[in-house]
């Protein structure tokens, strides 16, 4: 028997409404924690490490909530990603008593961003932590934007714990630069280096299928 289904939706966005996919655990009674994820600059919430990171958390019995918002700035972003936040809070069907937000590159600074806005508009209980993949805190050899790039990392609270997966030759993601940031963080943090993963956390030699059951 599957261990999930999916369920595509609709989440308003002031007068537009953007696409979603919620992941639910067959045992959807027992659901308390979920996860909101969505894509990069570019592609859509299908892109395949989404859907498989999706899969594989409802399957351990999380409820996990995909969506697609194709602008590229940033307190645009953002906004679109509260309002998923929002439309995730109405789910009277499910006992969720845990939230947490997370993204690829662009996706997981919009994450960052409303997870602190959230915490220091609302209580902590708001969001339960933060997931990073592939987080750009640069852009190509342009090192100098990580301090920018990591302003609402380091405004986290303490009580917010933080992991990271990041390639270790992603041209956007200095591993010494990251290193320094996480120092400089108050959160708790988890960093999983993917060996010779690049920005996309593709490993020449490697088939996807393999790095994808390695995160």
């Amino acid at each position: 028997m599957d261990k999930f289904c999916e369920e595509k939706v609709k989440v308003q966005f002031g007068v537009k409404l953007l696409d979603a996919v919620l992941c639910v655990p067959t045992q959807a009674g027992d659901v308390h924690t979920a996860v909101v994820l969505t894509h990069g600059a570019g592609g859509d919430m299908n892109f395949k490490h989404l859907v498989s990171v999706a899969q594989a958390l409802a399957s351990s019995g999380s409820l996990c909530l995909r969506f697609t918002c194709k602008g590229l700035n940033l307190p645009y972003r953002v906004r679109a990603y509260k309002a998923v936040w929002e439309y995730l809070n109405t789910l009277e069907k499910f006992s969720i008593r845990h939230i947490f937000l997370g993204g690829r590159s662009m996706g997981s600074r919009a994450a960052a961003a409303l997870a602190r806005q959230l915490t220091e508009a609302a209580s902590a209980e708001a969001v339960a932590g933060v997931i990073c993949l592939s987080f750009p805190l640069h852009p190509p050899r342009q090192t100098h934007a990580h301090r920018q790039r990591s302003e609402d990392l380091r405004g986290l609270p303490e009580e917010m714990p933080v992991l990271f997966v990041s390639g270790t030759v992603d041209d956007m993601c200095d591993r010494a630069l990251l290193e320094t940031v996480v120092k400089d963080m108050k959160a708790p943090v988890d960093v999983l280096w993917l060996e010779g993963g690049g920005h996309g956390l593709a490993v020449r030699g490697r088939s996807e299928d393999s790095v994808l059951d390695e995160k």
